[in-house]
């Protein structure tokens, strides 16, 4: 929805890390077992393709980045980074209960050839587990089950939430904004108001 709105691509680390894996890339193989544990992939791999991202003349206008910065040494090598070519950040922080999170992740259910996902619970597709877009079976992603997520939660405690602080200390915008019960469409609205306003 902000890809659209904005006109501005949509930026996703863990989807560029899943299509490394799947075209076999020597990234790739590398972090594969990386992300299915539930760790997170080493910030030098990480800023390094997010940097090539950014440089592409789609993203000159700005971009909406996610999963990124996971860590507060990705947060400084951004925030370096965009500094040196003068753009600013503006930092979304949803915040939702884990046990929600859980849920739904545990509920999400991805078609393997054009991406696009689902929930069992919130977004059912309308024939149970084929996509309805291209007809596809839908799959369970490695890393959306259980135990990895709780992993996950317990790394944003540590390496993620600093990053939170590190922005309000250096003075970037930080909107925090309720995802717990909204439907999509009420926090889109939420997240366009913080950053028109």
């Amino acid at each position: 929805m902000l890809r659209d709105r904005l006109g501005i691509p949509h930026i996703s680390t863990g989807d560029m890390l899943r299509d490394r894996i799947k075209q076999g890339q020597a990234v790739g193989t590398t972090v594969a077992a990386t992300m299915q544990s539930g760790a997170l992939v080493s910030d030098d791999v990480v800023n390094v393709m997010v940097e090539q991202r950014l440089a592409c003349p789609d993203a000159m206008k700005g971009f909406v980045l996610d999963g990124y910065p996971r860590t507060l040494a990705q947060a400084q090598h951004l925030r370096h980074w965009l500094g040196q070519r003068q753009r600013g950040i503006v930092v979304i922080h949803l915040e939702v209960d884990y046990n929600v999170i859980i849920a739904r992740l545990t509920g999400r259910r991805q078609c393997p050839r054009c991406g696009t996902l689902y929930n069992l619970a919130s977004q059912p597709p309308r024939v149970d587990n084929v996509c309805d877009l291209d007809g596809q079976p839908l799959v369970v992603r490695a890393d959306d089950n259980e135990a990895v997520i709780r992993q996950r939660l317990e790394a944003y405690e540590q390496q993620t939430r600093p990053v939170l602080d590190y922005y309000r200390k250096v003075g970037r915008p930080v909107f925090d904004v309720d995802g717990t019960t909204d439907p999509p469409e009420r926090v889109f609205e939420k997240i366009r108001v913080a950053i028109e306003a």
